[in-house]
């Protein structure tokens, strides 16, 4: 994911960008209200924006509301140390998507920031096409041009993972999520196995080279389908 981190608290907010980028996301860091609005604004397209309420200039309350003003539908996940139920009224009423209070734990940070990414994500096109590469997830039914391409269940949902994104970089830990129905019991290089099986099928019979490794990350399905 590509992920804006709008922290005045800067040890916090450099410790959430280590974090982050970590697990494979992109992240990029702002200090005070008016840069992360400027960056919410121009910077993107950002997968999720972690967003203080308390900021210098603008605070969080503001800076969700001008973004739902200017029509941006990305999901905001708003962080404060304030902990009342009026906090996180006024927090979900500006157009916050979610609310974490501090202190958190890290592991539960990102688990809701992917749960926003699914949702943003839904719902799915009912037939994804990247190039000649075409893909209806609720048939169950793959094609390269005209031809048909079988694929076993799992492999439908990783590719589907990827096409919904085409360009982009996806990380492994974000396929897992999407895929697998307990990800956290599962060793994330279980995705190597499906990509190498999906470039079997869908590419290696073609000559194409459509999925392609993003090292350090995961996966990225060539704009053009390879």
């Amino acid at each position: 994911m590509r992920i804006l981190v709008v922290e005045d608290e800067e040890n916090l907010a450099e410790s959430l960008r280590q974090g982050l980028s970590a697990d494979g996301h992109r992240v990029e860091v702002a200090h005070d209200g008016h840069r992360g609005l400027d960056l919410a604004r121009t910077g993107g397209p950002y997968d999720v924006v972690v967003l203080d309420l308390m900021l210098p200039g603008l605070g969080g309350h503001e800076i969700c509301t001008r973004m739902r003003a200017h029509g941006d539908p990305t999901p905001v996940l708003m962080l404060t140390a304030r902990d009342g139920e009026r906090d996180e009224a006024e927090g979900l009423d500006a157009g916050a998507d979610d609310y974490l209070t501090k202190p958190f734990s890290f592991v539960v940070l990102g688990a809701r920031l992917r749960a926003l990414a699914r949702r943003a994500a839904s719902p799915e096109p009912t037939v994804l096409r990247v190039g000649d590469l075409v893909l209806d997830p609720q048939d169950r039914r793959c094609r390269r041009g005209t031809r048909d391409i079988e694929l076993t269940a799992r492999e439908l949902g990783v590719l589907a993972c990827l096409m919904e994104r085409p360009g982009r970089a996806v990380a492994k830990q974000d396929i897992l999520d999407e895929v697998w129905d307990a990800p956290h019991a599962i060793d994330p290089n279980i995705v190597e196995v499906y990509v190498s099986s999906l470039r079997k099928k869908i590419d290696a019979p073609f000559g194409r080279r459509s999925i392609l490794t993003v090292h350090g990350t995961g996966y990225r399905m060539a704009p053009d389908g390879g």
